[in-house]
């Protein structure tokens, strides 16, 4: 361990963490739906490449989000809540909707990688204070 990871709390380590593990979800939500494009029948191309392009963009987007709070940037805090907004937002709508047990572990994700970002240790690593 070099001695700026060392000064890097847990908490945001594991957030960062997290985080990578969420842009992986979602690249493999990605790639499911690639093949359910191209193995059904009845689809609307337009909208499936549209569902595509939007899945692919988020999980580059939370990369670049987790890659900055990996080197403690300071602005990286705001988009990495948001992120968790929109995950707790979706397993709302999952909950009212089906499967439930898929929206609780939703609004459990997001809570937990938010917490993990706006602990205090988080919060000085960040500059925050």
């Amino acid at each position: 361990m070099t001695g700026a990871e060392s000064d890097i709390p847990g908490a945001l380590t594991w957030a960062t963490r997290l985080l990578y593990v969420q842009a992986a979800g979602l690249a493999v939500l990605t790639a499911y739906l690639i093949v359910e494009l191209v193995t059904t029948d009845d689809v609307q191309v337009g909208v499936a490449i549209s569902l595509i392009v939007l899945a692919a963009l988020g999980a580059a987007a939370i990369v670049v989000v987790a890659r900055a709070l990996g080197r403690r940037a300071r602005g990286a805090r705001g988009p990495a809540i948001v992120v968790q907004l929109f995950v707790i937002a979706s397993g709302g709508f999952l909950v009212q909707t089906g499967p439930a047990w898929a929206g609780w572990a939703l609004i459990a994700w997001g809570l937990l990688i938010g917490v993990l970002i706006i602990l205090p240790a988080s919060t000085r690593a960040l500059g925050v204070d």
